[in-house]
Formats: structure tokens, C-alpha cells, sequence
């Protein structure tokens, strides 16, 4: 009888337990939440982002400067420092990326990962969740990375309705490179190891890529390099909405997608021996 009133004042939830989502549901609401969790943590350390923005603004001001004055890049008759904007942008999403699952070893360390693992959320959801929530925050350094461009009077298109295709091609860009990130530490367990692995595949990924110039102008074996490389898929993509050059927009996401979902699959098979 005592609890008859409580209907009234609308908290039936204490007295009945919550209705389940449906199936379809399930998994993209705990890759959601996921996400939410890692997001939060860019709240305590603001400053990371101005202290990522100055590597960029290094490339833009100085090295995208420089070859605009001599000009011994063929870029289409754009301007080379236009032409690199979109390469700098994939390139310090990257960077964010590929070092992502240290705080993945230190969540092994504190004991967070086992209590992630044995609840029933499923490790594809995790690694989801992890990786978009690493997309979302490069998402945010490429917006820092835009505004440093505009200031140096770089000659993008701020159409807005190619704005969100130039916002999925980042996010997923950056959720295969963490994807990749998670797999390596699943590999080598170890800090000081993943730090070693990630420095030496980054320049290599970077110069392999067409972020500084034209597939073109490479030597042969660096052009099987370039096609091989997901970040040449990502800057290309990038390339079309900002600049307005001829583009494979379509099937540039489609290899970003496939690898995306690969780097899930692979770094999920590899989480249980991170946690061991």
C-alpha cells in the first residue's frame, strides 16, 4: 500500500524494472555509450589539442610556404600549399590515431579493460566504440587544423554541404588508424613497445601517401606503396570536397569502410590477449 502512492508521483521505475531495448538496438547503443565514455575524457586535458594544432600549423606556415614559392611540385595549378592543407589535415588525425591504444594499455593496467571484458557488451562494440570516439576527437583537431588554414588564407571550400562528407571521411580515416593502433599494442602488450611501432610506421605511412605530392611524381615501387596505403584513400577524399578536384569520392570511402571494419575485426580478435 505504502508504494501505491509513488505511481502517482511518476517514479514506476523503482517498482518495475526497465523494458529492454530490442535486438537491433543493443549494439549500437553500447558502441554509443562507449563512444560517450572516451569523449569525456577530452574534457581534462583541453590543452592536448592547441599542442597538436602546432605541428600542423608548422607544415601549413613553413614547408606549404616554401614549395608554393618554388614550385617544383606539379599540383594542377593550384596553389601547393592548398594542395597540402587536405594531406596536413589526414595527417595530424592520424597521428592522434595511431598512438590511441596507449590508453588502452594503461586501462590494462588499472584493471578498467578486465571489467570492460566480462561485461556483456561484445569486444567488437568496445573496439567501436573506441575507435569512432578516437575519430570524433581527430574530427576536432582537423577543425583546429581548418581554422589555422583560413588564418594563413588557405583556399578551401567551406561549402557546408560538403562539410559532413568531409567529417565521415576523418572519423573513419582515424577509426581504422586507431583500429590499427589497437591491433599493434594487442601484439606487442607493452608501452614502450607500441610507442617504438607507432613511430616507425608513421613517417613511413605519411611519406607513402600523396599528403605531400602527386602518386605521379613517385618512382614506381612507391607508387605500389601509395595504392596500398588507406591514408592516399583518405586524403584523396578529402582533396574532392575541399579543393574541388577530380575525386573518387565513392569508392575512396568504400576502401576507408572495408578497412575500417577489418581494423574492428582484427584489433576485437586481439583484445583478450592484451588483457592477459
Amino acid at each position: 500500500m505504502s508504494a501505491d502512492p509513488a505511481r502517482a508521483h511518476g517514479i514506476d521505475l523503482l517498482l518495475q524494472p526497465r523494458q529492454p531495448r530490442p535486438g537491433r538496438l543493443l549494439l549500437p547503443a553500447r558502441v554509443g555509450a562507449m563512444c560517450a565514455v572516451e569523449l569525456r575524457k577530452l574534457r581534462h586535458d583541453r590543452t592536448e589539442l592547441c599542442t597538436r594544432a602546432v605541428q600542423p600549423a608548422l607544415w601549413l606556415l613553413i614547408f606549404g610556404r616554401t614549395f608554393t614559392r618554388i614550385r617544383a611540385i606539379p599540383t594542377g595549378g593550384i596553389p601547393y600549399v592548398d594542395y597540402l592543407a587536405p594531406g596536413i589535415i589526414a595527417q595530424s588525425a592520424m597521428f592522434i590515431a595511431i598512438f590511441y591504444s596507449i590508453q588502452i594499455i594503461w586501462e590494462r593496467d588499472a584493471g578498467v579493460l578486465d571489467k570492460l571484458l566480462v561485461t556483456p557488451t561484445p569486444r567488437s562494440a568496445l573496439i567501436t566504440g573506441k575507435a569512432f570516439a578516437a575519430g570524433v576527437k581527430s574530427l576536432v583537431q582537423a577543425v583546429v587544423v581548418l581554422l589555422i588554414a583560413a588564418l594563413l588564407g588557405v583556399a578551401l571550400t567551406w561549402n557546408p554541404l560538403k562539410l559532413p562528407a568531409v567529417a565521415a571521411i576523418v572519423v573513419l580515416g582515424s577509426a581504422f588508424f586507431s583500429c590499427l593502433s589497437m591491433t599493434i599494442a594487442g601484439i606487442v602488450l607493452s608501452r614502450d613497445r607500441l610507442m617504438g611501432f607507432g613511430q616507425a610506421i608513421t613517417m613511413p605511412l605519411f611519406f607513402g601517401s600523396n599528403a605531400l605530392y602527386p602518386v605521379s611524381v613517385m618512382p614506381g615501387w612507391l607508387q605500389a606503396v601509395s595504392e596500398a596505403n588507406p591514408l592516399s584513400y583518405e586524403v584523396d577524399a578529402l582533396r574532392g570536397p575541399l579543393l574541388g578536384t577530380p575525386h573518387h569520392l565513392a569508392s575512396d570511402f568504400a576502401v576507408l569502410l572495408v578497412a575500417a571494419a577489418l581494423g574492428v575485426a582484427a584489433a576485437s580478435a586481439l583484445l583478450g590477449r592484451l588483457a592477459r
